[in-house]
């Protein structure tokens, strides 16, 4: 039997449009949880992050919306200038309070409070990046039962942020970028084997 996860939160920085290219594609569209995805992008980008990814994907991707609640088989993706966050129902919130670690929307933010919400059925992954954002938040999900997943500094277009999440726990998994996904497939499973 399969533990029972509600969601999979997603960090990534410096190299992130390519990574999450390969890694959204790779998760199977019957996927049991939601997953949440942060991605720095510059507050005057054009949210076309998620339509670019869900062209490429069998899950559908979508910029997470204010008051949203989460659906399994559903990606979510912070939009640009706005930080993410899990409320204990379930429902996200967008906010406009100060950057964190310098982004805004920060990955930190995201795995708090989402980590806050789930507890232990809640799986972080850290990906490529060129700051340290992700690593508190990561530690904080392992602090509370979670599972934490780094992308291999080796495989990552920029290492400062696997290698940060590394230093500042104790993480469950290093793993290829390319082998991420299908480890999540198999953990997590589809929406019918797994009871949440």
């Amino acid at each position: 039997m399969k533990r029972a996860f509600k969601a999979v939160v997603v960090g990534v920085s410096s190299g992130g449009l390519e990574a999450l290219k390969i890694f959204v594609p790779g998760l199977r569209k019957d996927l049991a949880v939601p997953v949440l995805i942060v991605q720095h992008l510059s507050p005057q980008a054009d949210s076309y992050l998620p339509a670019r990814l869900d062209e490429v994907s069998g899950l559908t991707v979508k910029e997470a919306e204010d008051k949203e609640l989460l659906q399994a088989g559903v990606a979510y993706v912070a939009p640009p200038d706005y930080h993410l966050l899990v409320e204990a129902d379930g429902s996200l919130t967008l906010s406009v309070d100060p950057k964190v670690n310098f982004s805004r929307p920060s990955v930190d933010v995201l795995f708090e409070t989402a980590s806050d919400a789930f507890g232990a059925a809640l799986i972080g992954v850290v990906l490529t990046g060129a700051n340290q954002d992700g690593a508190k938040g990561l530690a904080r999900i392992k602090r509370r039962g979670g599972v934490a997943i780094v992308q291999s500094p080796e495989s990552a277009q920029a290492e400062a942020m696997p290698r940060a999440a590394l230093e500042s726990t104790n993480v469950d998994h290093v793993l290829p970028l390319r082998d991420i996904a299908p480890f999540l497939n198999n953990l997590i499973g589809p929406s019918h084997d797994n009871t949440t």
